[in-house]
């Protein structure tokens, strides 16, 4: 599956949905929606996100599930979580722009 971009490939800044559609009736809702957070991770860190979800948060059962050490997938969510909060900033930083 193809990934959303999330950044402007002519100047590199935040992109934003403007459009949304249902395929099965035709509605179109137009708007400016900046894209949620986790969008901005790689697919990787996306599918460890949601396998962490799946086993309820647990690194335990994470661990089991990966066949690593509980510190190395307590590692890996503090690096994704540190992505996180790095788009976090970048979005917040970045000044909405006039249509």
């Amino acid at each position: 599956m193809k990934r959303v971009p999330t950044l402007c490939p002519s100047c590199d800044h935040q992109l934003q949905v403007r459009r949304l559609a249902c395929e099965h009736c035709g509605t179109e809702v137009e708007g400016m929606y900046p894209l949620p957070p986790l969008a901005s991770l790689s697919a990787e860190d996306q599918a460890f996100i949601l396998e962490f979800v799946k086993a309820s948060g647990s690194l335990k059962d994470m661990a089991a599930l990966m066949k690593v050490s509980y510190p190395t997938v307590r590692n890996r969510l503090d690096e994704v979580i540190s992505r996180l909060q790095a788009a976090a900033d970048t979005a917040s930083s970045t000044p909405d722009s006039a249509p």
